[in-house]
């Protein structure tokens, strides 16, 4: 091994060795954070890797049970996956609808157990939402959740902060259908369809316009090439950029 040595008498020339050793770790800091996955649990996604030709149908479920299994039968009939997003209580309150979204072959999130407004209570509150929730889908359908929907899309620190103690990743969206307001069910298809792009995750509600408008969502998003994944298949797909 060679040594490098500088002269004593010349500053000029240790001072800029020196600067160029910072600049070399500050490089390889640098590219070494650029390499790191998207995916860190405290943050949230909102998209998967442009990379890949798929789409992420989500249902955040914390009502419209009666509208559940149309859903369920029209991916199925479609053999479509989604990930239902399902909010504790209600998990509580129709457990065999739960477990028949398990059993259909779909993923299972985490919702949150009474839908309050995740910005408006403390880190220990949201945690015990999550937990409570967590407990309640186990008990309906044996399934241990790692995925997080914080119920209307809130994201402060106190719920980003809750999920990542209680070890989930959040997901937020890309496509939102704003289905919830109950539009004509040919605005929910323009949403999805005209929004749509490689790794979007689309948010969807359980309600008749949905149900009216998810078959031809479904077979329009595969005229463009789009594969439908779950959400855990699109966090994949981040971990290796």
């Amino acid at each position: 091994m060679r040594l490098l040595i500088l002269s004593s008498g010349s500053k000029k020339t240790r001072s800029s060795f020196f600067a160029l050793l910072v600049l070399i770790g500050m490089a390889g800091y640098l590219i070494s954070a650029w390499k790191q996955p998207a995916t860190t649990t405290g943050a949230p996604v909102y998209q998967g890797s442009g990379k890949e030709k798929n789409v992420a149908l989500t249902f955040n479920v914390v009502w419209g049970e009666e509208y559940v299994p149309q859903i369920l039968e029209a991916l199925k009939k479609n053999n479509v996956p989604a990930t239902f997003f399902i909010g504790g209580q209600w998990a509580e309150d129709f457990p065999a609808l739960t477990r028949q979204i398990v059993q259909d072959g779909h993923e299972v999130g985490n919702h949150g157990y009474s839908h309050p407004h995740p910005d408006g209570i403390s880190r220990s509150a949201n945690l015990d939402e999550i937990k409570k929730t967590e407990t309640a889908i186990d008990n309906s359908c044996g399934i241990k959740t790692k995925l997080f929907a914080p119920p209307y899309g809130e994201r402060g620190d106190a719920v980003l902060k809750a999920a990542e103690d209680a070890g989930y990743q959040t997901i937020l969206w890309s496509v939102d259908t704003i289905d919830w307001q109950r539009p004509e069910p040919s605005v929910i298809v323009k949403r999805v369809v005209e929004k749509a792009h490689n790794g979007a995750i689309v948010l969807m509600h359980p309600t008749a316009p949905t149900v009216h408008a998810l078959p031809e969502i479904i077979g329009e998003l595969k005229k463009e090439g789009y594969e439908m994944v779950k959400v855990s298949i699109l966090l994949e797909g981040l971990k290796t950029e």
